[in-house]
């Protein structure tokens, strides 16, 4: 009976103290949710492309001019766009979440804080640039940015999850040099390998409606150079994993392994999508891996300058008893 007799203040006083003060559970629960959505989302879009239902919905904002949802009209198509349409509400609703789990961390966790609101503000920078393109009858470059932008927001994600596992960067490099310009040199090669299948994308065959037009490349030129920044991304991988483990270094070596397997992944559906005629289910999975290689490269640099276990572990017993020491004096 009490706790139907509270006022609304006290409801939001009693909620604003429910939120985490540290790290925990919670917290980390949202990143693995936030970066597992970005990636479900970027799969889902490839379907709708993939299919020939990227106008599915012909206007935007609405689906059509004189509707806002799919009308019998669309066909399937439709229901397909504009079901993913929909989907921007659960990701802007798990964004919320994340960014109340967060809050109260603002001061002592400023990155977890401030990614909670760039990740945010990705989300109806995604829609409109989504917008725009569906107005623009699927524009193959605009199409790219879009995944491009999509990419970043993947990448921010996997930050999220890391941080929230092993605590802000340390500012300092605890890897070799040389294992370092490795990673930055792997980096270099993974950004190289999404841009040039964007536009080797952007040449081929699946252009998310019949009649949109293409970007007027050589697909097949275009597929033989993007394999090459991939075979040499893999032989650098390689190098980093067996330096890894020379190293004893963690959590580069899961990383870097997850990487290698990322990779491996992408040069076989990549080539056999290719021998195959690009089929929708490769090309959607391929899409997807490229996700999880972002993330799993943002992985890796991140743990260039991750604090030793030990050292987290003590910051985190720091946090926890200064937190209970202001809790004690309210």
């Amino acid at each position: 009976m009490k706790g139907l007799t509270s006022s609304p203040r006290q409801i939001v006083s009693n909620f604003w103290q429910w939120l985490p003060t540290v790290v925990d559970r919670r917290v980390r629960a949202i990143a693995w949710v936030t970066l597992t959505i970005q990636i479900v989302v970027v799969g889902t879009g490839g379907a709708v492309r993939l299919t020939g239902s990227g106008l599915g919905c012909p206007t935007w904002p609405r689906c059509t001019v004189t509707s806002v949802v799919s009308t019998p009209e669309l066909g399937i198509h439709g229901v397909i766009e504009f079901a993913n349409r929909l989907l921007t509400f659960v990701i802007a609703l798990i964004a919320v979440v994340a960014f109340l789990y967060v809050v109260r961390l603002r001061r002592r966790r400023r990155d977890l804080f401030g990614l909670s609101i760039a990740i945010g503000a990705g989300i109806p920078a995604q829609a409109v640039l989504g917008g725009i393109t569906v107005l623009t009858g699927l524009d193959p470059w605009l199409v790219g940015a879009h995944f491009l932008l999509s990419t970043v927001i993947v990448m921010l994600s996997a930050i999220f999850l890391v941080r929230a596992y092993y605590g802000a960067a340390t500012h300092r490099r605890v890897a070799p040099r040389w294992f370092a310009q490795l990673s930055y040199l792997a980096a270099a090669l993974v950004t190289v390998a999404v841009l040039l299948g964007i536009v080797t994308t952007g040449s081929g065959p699946h252009a998310g409606d019949i009649n949109t037009p293409r970007n007027g490349l050589n697909s097949e030129v275009i597929q033989l150079v993007h394999s090459y920044p991939a075979y040499l991304l893999l032989a650098v991988t390689i190098l980093l994993v067996l330096g890894a483990r020379r190293l004893k270094l963690e959590p580069a070596r899961s990383y870097a392994g997850m990487l290698l397997l990322v990779e491996v992944g992408q040069v076989v559906i990549g080539i056999v999508q290719a021998r195959l005629g690009l089929p929708i289910a490769l090309v959607n999975i391929h899409l997807v891996l490229a996700c999880l290689l972002v993330t799993a490269m943002t992985a890796v640099i991140l743990s260039l300058s991750l604090a030793p276990l030990h050292e987290r572990d003590l910051s985190s017993n720091r946090n926890r008893a200064a937190t209970r020491v202001s809790e004690l004096r309210r």
